[in-house]
């Protein structure tokens, strides 16, 4: 199972991923009309260039 901070870290995201994220990013520009492609690229590309081990930063207990 995949950390929090690595829910959307990966190379190739799935369908539903890229999906899901650009929901996201629809709710937070407040709805718009039209835009669905303009999401969609979007989502895929954040998913795309995040660092691979974002966990790095958390210290062990």
């Amino acid at each position: 199972m995949l950390s929090p901070l690595r829910k959307y870290t990966m190379e190739k995201p799935t369908k539903e991923q890229i999906i899901h994220r650009a929901y996201e990013l629809w709710e937070q520009n407040g709805k718009p009309e039209g835009r669905n492609d303009e999401f969609y690229h979007q989502a895929e590309r954040e998913l795309q260039e995040k660092p691979e081990h974002s966990e790095s930063t958390i210290v062990p207990e």
